[in-house]
This record gives C-alpha cells, structure tokens and sequence, in this order.
C-alpha cells in the first residue's frame, strides 16, 4: 500500500469511521484499515484523535447491548501504546470554532480536525468527502485510496 509507506514517521490524525471499520471489521474497509492500525502497533506512524471519537463510537454498542464491543473501543482509545486519545482543550475548542465559521464544518468533525492539527498531524484519515480540503492537514479519504 503505497498510501501507507508515505504515513511512515509521521503523526495521521484519525476520524470515526476508520475505527470503527476496524473494530468492526467492515468487508469492503478492514483491508485498508488493518495495514494502518499495524503499522501504528509496530511504532511506524503515531495516531491521534479526540475524546470525540469516544462519544462517538460507543454509540451503537451500548443501544444494542453489545458491552464486549464497547470495551474493544474502549481498550484501543484509552489503553493503546499505537493512539493516543486527546482531550478537548482551549486551543482545540478555538480552532474548531474557527474550522467550523470558515467551512461550515459539523461540531464532531472541526474538533477532529482541530484536534489532529493541534497535535502535530500531517494526516487526517477519513472516509468524509467534507474534509478533503481542510487546510493545515492532508486528508486521506478511504474511498479514495487504492
């Protein structure tokens, strides 16, 4: 995968969905994602994202009593040597403000975002359309990559 060989040494800010592709173990995603989230176990990229994804991802789980799923999500964001979870601060909150008056951007997504510029990302992996031209970061849209 070449997408991935040029994430090597670098920070990727990650969204929602990719977590949950992998976790989940989506047919058509898994293949994509399993590379990525190996390559940060091996300590070949670092990952972050935000308290955000937390909220997000233990949705679907607890409403259809699925704890065991919950954990996993829970595990990976909270105990992972291969991500690091960042909580929501001043800065993050100010320049999620900023991303979401300059591109109309949903809440969840300009903390995302803002949470992975903030933290020194030159990647942004997603599968939103709506963040491939955020400016300070590259996205990496999933549909996109071969």
């Amino acid at each position: 995968m070449e997408w991935l060989e040029a994430l090597r040494g670098s920070t990727v800010g990650l969204d929602i969905a990719p977590l949950i592709y992998y976790i989940e173990e989506h047919p058509v995603y898994l293949p994509k994602v399993q590379p990525f989230f190996e390559a940060a176990e091996r300590g070949e990229l670092r990952i972050v994202t935000s308290f955000v994804t937390l909220v997000e991802v233990l949705v679907q789980p607890l409403r259809r009593n699925r704890p065991e799923v919950a954990q996993e999500y829970r595990d990976i964001l909270l105990r992972s040597a291969a991500l690091t979870t960042i909580p929501l601060d001043e800065g993050i909150a100010e320049a999620a403000a900023i991303l979401r008056a300059e591109r109309q951007l949903r809440t969840a997504d300009a903390i995302q975002v803002a949470t992975a510029i903030g933290s020194g990302a030159s990647w942004f992996l997603t599968n939103d359309e709506g963040l491939a031209d955020v400016p300070g970061v590259s996205s990496l849209i999933l549909d996109r990559l071969a």
